[in-house]
């Protein structure tokens, strides 16, 4: 008797990402984009392009918290292109999220931005990993 071998689908970033995307210019102070992530109820505003070719840059709580409070500056004085991560990685939207996953903790991330042709389609936390990946059944 064999066993037929039980195939399924991965799940893909397209899967599991996050589609409520918040954007801020990088010209935008600190102050702006703490209020923003108040007012939005996230923790992570990607920083708006230059121009086409230019790369997509990602500010966090943690840097708002590092580069504000830990430093001591005032938030309205501390601009985002200061504080923000640039260049992040992304993902295109049919990583399977086990590469996706992967490639997070290589880089040290906990958040990557999903990315087709150039156009941003959302956003990978480790935790949509696990809560939206249907891992363990």
């Amino acid at each position: 008797m064999t066993m037929a071998a039980t195939v399924s689908s991965p799940v893909r970033a397209r899967d599991v990402m996050n589609t409520d995307v918040h954007f801020i210019d990088g010209m935008a102070t600190a102050a702006e984009a703490a209020l923003k992530m108040k007012n939005e109820h996230t923790t992570t505003l990607i920083v708006e392009k230059r121009h086409d070719d230019d790369a997509w840059a990602v500010v966090v709580s943690r840097d708002i918290i590092k580069g504000v409070l830990i430093d001591d500056r005032r938030s309205e004085r501390v601009h985002i292109y200061e504080i923000m991560s640039k260049p992040v990685v992304t993902v295109p939207p049919d990583m399977d999220i086990r590469y996706v996953a992967r490639l997070m903790e290589r880089v040290g991330v906990r958040r990557v931005p999903v990315e087709e042709g150039g156009k941003l389609m959302g956003i990978v936390s480790q935790s949509d990993l696990i809560l939206k990946g249907n891992l363990f059944g």
